[in-house]
């Protein structure tokens, strides 16, 4: 069992940066690999990124590749996703996962989930 807490989202301008943490509880986080999901009003959950359970292997949605960066430290069971270059397209509730399988952009994979930071970039 793993409780995750989101934190660090907010209002901020295009072209800002926000940097979002999640905090795990339990002491296996290290072994499990951990993802960012989205969803904006109105559509799907969508998947952001990935990250295998050392941090050695990472995986990112196009709509962020190059924008964002997703890590971890699993010394203080922590799992972050450094945003930079926002654009209006971001907003949206943010969400932490983790998954007990493999890493992968299916949030079906992932068997735990945070409830949201909210994400506005203002255009």
């Amino acid at each position: 069992q793993v409780q995750l807490v989101e934190s660090g989202g907010g209002l901020v301008q295009a072209g800002a940066s926000l940097r979002l943490s999640c905090a795990a509880s339990g002491r296996t986080f290290s072994t499990y690999a951990m993802g960012w999901f989205r969803q904006a009003p109105g559509k799907e959950r969508e998947f952001v990124a990935t990250i295998n359970w050392s941090g050695g292997s990472t995986y990112y949605a196009n709509s962020v590749k190059g924008r964002f960066t997703i890590s971890r430290d699993n010394a203080k069971n922590t799992v972050y996703l450094q945003m930079n270059s926002l654009i209006h397209e971001d907003t949206a509730v943010y969400y932490c996962a983790a998954s007990s399988d493999s890493y992968g952009s299916n949030p079906a994979s992932f068997g735990y989930w945070g409830q949201g930071t909210q994400v506005t970039v203002s255009s």
